[in-house]
């Protein structure tokens, strides 16, 4: 199974989401390969926030190597599952969405509540957002 996890920058929920994913899956010897992405290519290239890398490391899950890209058409078909980290990302996957696409597309969370931007914010905000990463990272290695 292939999952792309999608965010506005591709430098702080939607890589935090792929490492995260990417740890559990490893954890539970699952075989799942995960990429993130952005909405738009302000970022293209650029490794996530510092304070993205900070707090993902403080819970043992290094994003530092990953480099910010922006969604591609084709990415539609080369993924299983496509997870929006909020609802103005979903709609503007949905806008995106080639004919024939084959991956389901969904909001991340799998109660449906949006994956808040920590960017603005401070340190409490990043640990936040982990805490509800490890909830999607659970419904997706398990299945969900």
């Amino acid at each position: 199974m292939r999952v792309l996890c999608v965010c506005l920058g591709n430098i702080c929920r939607s890589p935090m989401a792929e490492g995260m994913i990417a740890a559990r899956a490893r954890e539970a010897g699952v075989a799942l390969e995960v990429d993130s992405a952005g909405m738009g290519d302000w970022h293209a290239g650029d490794p996530p926030d510092p304070r993205a890398i900070a707090a993902a490391s403080a819970r043992g899950i290094d994003i530092s190597r990953q480099r910010a890209r922006r969604v591609r058409p084709e990415d539609f078909m080369a993924f299983d599952l496509i997870l929006a980290m909020d609802r103005s990302n979903l709609a503007a996957l949905e806008r995106l969405r080639p004919v024939g696409a084959t991956a389901v597309l969904r909001i991340a969370d799998p109660e449906g509540r949006e994956v808040p931007d920590p960017y603005v914010g401070g340190a409490q905000d990043f640990e936040t957002v982990l805490d509800m990463l490890e909830v999607i990272a659970e419904s997706v290695v398990g299945g969900g």
